[in-house]
């Protein structure tokens, strides 16, 4: 059975292969560097969507969001919570659930769409008194 973590990998390369971008999305909140990616469900395998337990679909994306200590690079337990808005106004909120895999900490939510529907993404992140908020926007294609 193949990992998140090496689907992740999988995924980006994927990425920079046909859009000839670069995937990683990085952003440096305090002492954390905050690692986010949206993709479309159905890019999932059969094996990782079963795995994690995650419905492909063509209008389902995962926001998938990892917190390293931006000294250590350790991978940090965090709160996360947050909600993704399209450019309507439409809320949903996001419901992250935490996956461990070997040393990796991953936050994983699921956010339904329509295609080319674009979203403002509010994500908190907490661990105890330190609070960070990761801000970006993102198209979602349907294939």
């Amino acid at each position: 059975m193949i990992s998140i973590k090496q689907w992740i990998t999988g995924i980006l390369l994927m990425v920079v292969a046909t859009f000839g971008v670069q995937a990683e999305q990085k952003k440096t909140l305090g002492d954390w560097d905050v690692h986010y990616i949206v993709v479309n469900t159905a890019f999932l395998t059969p094996d990782v969507a079963k795995a994690y337990d995650i419905v492909r679909s063509k209008y389902s994306a995962l926001v998938n969001v990892s917190v390293l200590n931006k000294q250590s690079q350790q991978p940090q337990r965090v709160d996360v919570t947050g909600t993704a808005t399209n450019l309507l106004g439409s809320a949903q909120q996001l419901k992250f659930r935490r996956v461990e895999d070997g040393d990796a900490i991953y936050y994983l939510a699921i956010l339904s769409f329509d295609n080319l529907e674009t979203f403002r993404f509010n994500i908190r992140l907490q661990q105890g008194d330190a609070r960070q908020t990761l801000k970006f926007q993102q198209k979602l294609y349907t294939d």
